[in-house]
């Protein structure tokens, strides 16, 4: 390979080193949001999610209840009144059965937890994403007061 050659061959691969940002445009030409915002969340995406964990969390409150499944006047589920009269027996079965009772009770309130948290941050997001937008307008403004696109501000980056 010839000096110049050489040459060439880093300058070409220098040119490719080169970092750049790119940022997404919306349809309708560069830059052009159309007045709406550019991040856009749908409730119908969020809708669909967070009922679907909120049906989740009910069955689950519902079925999933071993504790309490058929509670006498006490309030002692039949499971535990089982294990309460395995134990009475000395039966090493009946603490075995209480602690199985209590890590199944125990990750079912996580998996409660989190069908909550799932459905109610999901709501907070949509709030939470139209008041950043606003707050970007806002601060992003041309000088004649409309908001400048995100595209935009590629220029600034160069």
């Amino acid at each position: 390979m010839a000096w110049d050659e050489w040459d060439d061959a880093k300058a070409d691969v220098n040119a490719q080193r080169q970092v750049t940002m790119r940022l997404n445009q919306l349809p309708g030409g560069p830059g052009s949001t159309g007045g709406q915002a550019d991040l856009v969340v749908h409730q119908d995406d969020l809708g669909g999610v967070g009922h679907e964990a909120f049906v989740l969390h009910g069955q689950l409150q519902k079925e999933a209840d071993v504790a309490g499944a058929g509670a006498d006047a006490e309030g002692v589920g039949s499971t535990m009144q089982a294990a309460a009269a395995l134990k009475k027996d000395n039966l090493a079965l009946g603490s075995e059965l209480e602690t199985a009772v209590s890590v199944w009770t125990s990750q079912v309130k996580g998996v409660l937890q989190a069908c909550a948290h799932i459905s109610n941050h999901l709501d907070y997001s949509k709030k939470a994403h139209a008041e950043n937008d606003a707050a970007i307008a806002a601060s992003l403004q041309n000088r004649d007061g409309s908001a400048v696109p995100a595209s935009r501000l590629a220029e600034y980056f160069k």
